[in-house]
């Protein structure tokens, strides 16, 4: 343990002051950057790091708030704030067993605390049921959820007076999607059998069954592309930019680059009506997979309860087998990749690596390999590859950004995946932009969303928006009681 003079424990104290009042307002990396400096003062009271690590979760950087968590621990064993820390990141990551581990720490050292007790109880039930799911998921005895719904006979009651779709037909056009949207707007839903047939369920799952893992984009010659960034469940916003920018039609096509669903608590209107206008318009509607397109996101952060809430176990059944079918990638003109996340922890990945991605078989991306740095790696200002501040992926810096466009002779990356207070931030010597479509990030973060409308000639136009009003349903409404954890 380091010897430290009391003059700089004192000074550190006073700087932890600062760093908690900053935290209290809100001003979270303001904060982490004054825990920083009490920790270089005086490294050895756990209870700065475990102050540091709680910033760090607001922020989202869980592999930082674990290694924050892990150093409180080596300092004291037995400061169970760091192992609710840890436990809070993991679940967050969807690490449900290492959670589970601290969880029984904090329990063990609290018996008479309920809430420790009901977060590991429900942690522990997560647990088995992801094992359980594991066991029979290469079983060939089970099969498809598509297989085994049979929308024909569903009935419609007489009482139901929202948009249809004709039983012979089975297509829909863009009235239907106006009128769908209309109801979502008033709080409404469309009937289970529409929303089966109209949503991928089944139409959307057959096309992205059909589509490769990295899919090739082209502008249309009378019109524009317009990517979009994460939306995460906030349909209002959502659809203020279909009414500040045009819908989706014949002339004017849009890519949302992934993280549809989770946080916001209309994650199912959100992606009802992207996946409408996707069987509407297949070739002018794009959808790439984000992290939260994943079954371990979706049981922490809402959209697996909200699914359940709204419809039943079988849609979200049907919901998952799809988004294990989304593409990866898109590029657009040969010219711009658009991912999730962004670069790999190895150089040379091409292209053609992409395409081979076998995205079916793997389903869930895991926590290291192509699939997972695609969804969940981030840029750094420095050069290099650094570990990422969330814990999965990696971080990668203008050097990498350079040598991968080179490499397959592309003009710049678009990705998406952080909340940037403009809605848009263009990095790596304008080589790497990334776009966020969530303004007022979970009703409280005040950042613009953004778009990038490109046009025939590759010009790129960044447009900014604000946050609308919408119901008073608050972010994570249908959330496992994890999501008090995660600060929200």
């Amino acid at each position: 343990m380091a010897t430290v003079s009391e003059e700089n424990r004192t000074k550190a104290e006073n700087v932890k002051a600062e760093a908690n009042a900053l935290f209290a307002d809100k001003k979270f990396q303001e904060a982490i950057d004054k825990y920083s400096v009490a920790i270089n003062l005086n490294p050895t009271v756990a209870a700065y790091y475990t102050n540091r690590a709680f910033c760090h979760l607001k922020l989202e950087s869980y592999g930082y708030a674990i290694a924050d968590a892990e150093e409180a621990l080596k300092i004291d064993p037995n400061l169970t704030k760091a192992n609710y820390r840890r436990a809070v990141a993991n679940m967050a990551l969807g690490k449900f067993k290492e959670a589970l581990k601290d969880l029984k720490v904090v329990s063990r050292s609290a018996p008479s605390d309920k809430d420790a007790k009901a977060k590991l109880n429900e942690c522990s039930k997560i647990v088995k049921r992801i094992e359980f799911e594991k066991a029979i998921e290469h079983d060939d005895r089970t099969p498809s959820v598509a297989e085994t719904i049979d929308t024909d006979s569903m009935v419609v009651e007489s009482s139901y007076d929202g948009p249809k779709i004709d039983d012979e037909t089975k297509q829909i056009d863009s009235d239907f999607v106006k009128q769908m949207i209309q109801r979502f707007k008033d709080q409404k839903k469309i009937h289970k059998k529409y929303a089966f047939m109209a949503s991928i369920i089944m139409a959307v799952r057959k096309i992205m069954m059909e589509a490769p893992s990295l899919i090739d984009v082209k502008v249309p010659s009378d019109g524009m592309l317009t990517v979009c960034g994460d939306v995460h469940g906030q349909f209002y916003d959502f659809i203020n930019i279909f009414e500040l920018n045009g819908y989706p039609d014949e002339k004017h096509a849009y890519l949302f680059n992934g993280d549809f669903v989770d946080r916001g608590s209309f994650s199912v209107e959100v992606i009802l009506t992207l996946f409408a206008y996707k069987w509407l318009y297949p070739d002018r509607l794009y959808l790439a997979r984000g992290n939260h397109e994943t079954d371990n996101m979706n049981k922490v952060y809402g959209f697996e309860g909200e699914v359940k809430a709204k419809f039943s176990e079988m849609m979200f059944k049907l919901f998952s087998e799809t988004f294990n079918a989304l593409p990866l990638a898109h590029v657009i003109e040969s010219r711009i990749l658009v991912v999730h996340g962004g670069l790999f922890s190895k150089d040379d990945v091409t292209l053609d690596d992409i395409r081979k991605i076998d995205r079916l078989a793997l389903r869930q991306p895991g926590q290291d390999g192509l699939m997972c740095e695609l969804l969940w790696s981030d840029p750094q200002p420095e050069m290099g590859r650094g570990a990422s501040k969330r814990g999965v992926g990696i971080q990668f810096g203008p050097d990498v950004t350079k040598k991968f466009l080179e490499h397959n002779n592309l003009d710049m990356l678009i990705r998406s995946h952080e909340v940037k207070e403009e809605g848009y931030v263009i990095e790596h010597d304008g080589k790497c932009v990334t776009v966020f479509s969530a303004p007022n990030y979970c009703d409280s973060v005040g950042n613009k969303g953004a778009m990038i409308n490109i046009t025939p000639d590759m010009k790129l136009d960044y447009k900014t928006f604000e946050a609308v009003p919408h119901p008073q349903v608050r972010p994570m409404q249908y959330a496992s009681q994890f999501s008090g954890m995660l600060g929200m």
